[in-house]
C-alpha cells in the first residue's frame, strides 16, 4: 500500500510478443541499480476496463526494456503524486490537472515524457458537458437548478476546466446547479447520467468518435445514441506520461524509445491502448501545460477563499 489515501493492486500477466530490438538498450546500464519498474495508472475507468487496456503494455515493456514491469492501480488521481513523492512509482500518464497538483508538490521532481498525438494530429482533447439524448436541454442556460455531476476534483476536463470557463460564461456552478457532485470517475458519471441519476455531467472527449461516452456504448455498456453534447471546453493539451528527474537518465530514454517503437513492434498492443485513436506519441515539456496550473491555481486560490478552505 503506497499511502494510506491510495490503494495499490499489482496486476500479474502474461502476453506473447515479438522480439523487440531498441538500439538505446545496448548501451543502457540502469538495470544494475533498477530490478523492477513501477507503472501507475488511476480510477478513471473501471478496474477491469484499465487491466485490459494496460496490461498488454505491461507486459510488452517487460520484454523491451528487460526488466520486469508491474502495473499498480492507484484509487484515485492524487494517488499517483502521492507515489511519485514517495518514489514508489517509475513511470505514470497523469492529467493535465493531476500534473499540475503534481508540479505544485514535487516541483521539478516530476518530469514529462511526452503525450498523444491523435489520427487527426490533434494533441489535446476536450471537457464535454453532456445530457442523455432525450432531455429538452440545449445549452448550459437550461440547465438552471439541475444536479449535475463532475468526475473527480483533479481531473481536468471532469473539474477543472469546466468548472473555470463556466465561470468566465457567467454560470458559476455553485449557484447555477441545484447541486453538484463528484461521481469519482467519468465512466461513474456518463453511467449515472444514462440512469437518470444527473441531468447532466462534465467528461472528455478527443473527437465525435473518441471520448468516455464513445468508448462505453461501443462496449455495450451504454445506448448507441444515448447522450448529447451541450458545452465544450477550449483544448486542453493531452495528457503526458511523466516520470520522476530522480531515475537514471537510460532508463528514462529506454522507457520512451520502447512506447515510440509500440506501433511498429506490437501494433494490437498499441491499438487496444489508444482504441486506435493514436497515429503517435510527441515530446511533451512542462510549458506546454502552464495555461492548465493556471486554471488549477485559479480554483485553489478559491477553494482556499471559503470558509474552512
Amino acid at each position: 500500500m503506497l499511502t494510506r489515501r491510495s490503494l495499490l493492486a499489482g496486476f500479474g500477466g502474461s502476453l506473447t510478443l515479438p522480439a523487440v530490438t531498441l538500439p538505446a538498450l545496448a548501451q543502457a546500464d540502469w538495470r544494475q541499480s533498477v530490478k523492477e519498474i513501477r507503472f501507475g495508472v488511476s480510477s478513471a475507468e473501471n478496474e477491469a476496463a484499465a487491466l485490459a487496456r494496460t496490461q498488454p503494455v505491461i507486459d510488452y515493456l517487460t520484454k523491451a526494456l528487460g526488466v520486469p514491469v508491474k502495473l499498480y492501480r492507484v484509487s484515485d488521481y492524487a494517488g499517483l503524486v502521492e507515489a511519485m513523492r514517495a518514489d514508489q512509482l517509475e513511470f505514470s500518464r497523469f492529467g493535465p490537472a493531476v500534473y499540475s497538483l503534481g508540479r505544485r508538490v514535487l516541483g521539478d521532481k516530476l518530469q514529462p515524457l511526452f503525450r498523444d498525438v491523435d489520427n487527426n494530429g490533434q494533441e489535446g482533447y476536450f471537457s464535454v458537458i453532456v445530457v442523455r439524448a432525450d432531455s429538452p436541454y440545449r445549452t448550459v442556460a437550461d440547465l438552471k437548478g439541475k444536479n449535475f455531476a463532475f468526475a473527480d476534483p483533479n481531473s481536468t476536463s471532469g473539474y477543472a476546466f469546466p468548472s473555470y470557463y463556466l465561470r468566465k460564461q457567467g454560470f458559476d456552478p455553485a449557484t447555477h446547479f441545484s447541486g453538484t457532485v463528484f461521481s469519482g470517475s467519468h465512466d461513474n458519471s456518463v453511467l449515472a447520467l444514462v440512469r437518470g441519476q444527473f441531468e447532466a455531467v462534465a467528461t472528455f472527449q478527443v473527437n465525435e468518435n473518441s471520448g468516455v461516452v464513445q468508448r462505453l456504448a461501443n462496449k455495450g455498456m451504454i445506448p448507441q445514441g444515448s447522450t448529447r453534447v451541450i458545452w465544450t471546453s477550449p483544448l486542453i493539451p493531452a495528457s503526458p506520461f511523466s516520470t520522476r528527474a530522480n531515475l537514471p537518465e537510460g532508463l528514462k530514454r529506454d522507457f520512451v524509445a520502447a512506447m515510440m517503437a509500440m506501433k511498429t513492434a506490437a501494433p494490437e498492443v498499441f491499438r487496444t491502448f489508444t482504441d486506435g485513436q493514436v497515429s503517435t506519441y510527441a515530446p511533451a515539456k512542462h510549458e506546454d501545460y502552464l495555461d492548465v496550473i493556471a486554471v488549477t491555481e485559479e480554483l485553489d486560490a478559491r477553494r482556499k477563499q471559503k470558509p474552512g478552505g
